[in-house]
């Protein structure tokens, strides 16, 4: 890409528009027995896209200047490549990004919920039994989560 070229550099603009079509804001709990709780919040935002169209992936990662561009999966319909961005510092520059430039459709109130999600990892309280708990009843309303970490728990206290 030529730094010079302004067709080729993405804005702003350009990336919140992109990421409320092609962009999720995940988070998932996943049961690790070497965890304290016994559970892992995994926070990350993600942009699929065919492989056919795997370089505007790493223009985002360009212009973010961090994430990874990695396989989602394979089908039928060929590769899936994504930008990932997992970890907390760059997370927490996802937030202040999307906390710059507001999404325009409906995915706004999940990156809203997923900025909760990552202030209470920030502040630790993923590390106990009620902040993990709010964290799921959170995550229940994000997208289209299962509730495989509210159902378990609710199991575990009628025990």
């Amino acid at each position: 890409m030529n730094a010079d070229n302004q067709q080729e550099r993405l804005n702003a603009e350009w990336i919140v528009g992109f990421t409320d079509g092609e962009g999720c804001f995940h988070v998932s709990i996943n049961k690790i027995s070497e965890m304290k709780l016994g559970w892992q919040v995994l926070p990350e935002f993600r942009i699929v896209q065919h492989e056919k169209n795997e370089e505007v992936l790493y223009k985002i990662k360009t212009f973010f200047d961090f994430g990874d561009v990695t396989i989602n999966r394979i089908d039928y319909h060929g590769t899936r490549k994504e930008f990932r961005v997992r970890g907390k510092e760059n997370l927490n520059k996802i937030v202040r990004f999307f906390e710059k430039y507001p999404l325009k459709t409906s995915k706004q109130k999940d990156f809203e919920i997923f900025a909760l999600i990552i202030k209470k990892m920030n502040n630790g309280e993923h590390l106990t039994k009620q902040g993990l708990d709010e964290i799921a009843k959170l995550i229940s309303n994000m997208n289209r989560q299962s509730k495989k970490y509210l159902e378990s728990s609710e199991t575990i206290r009628q025990k």
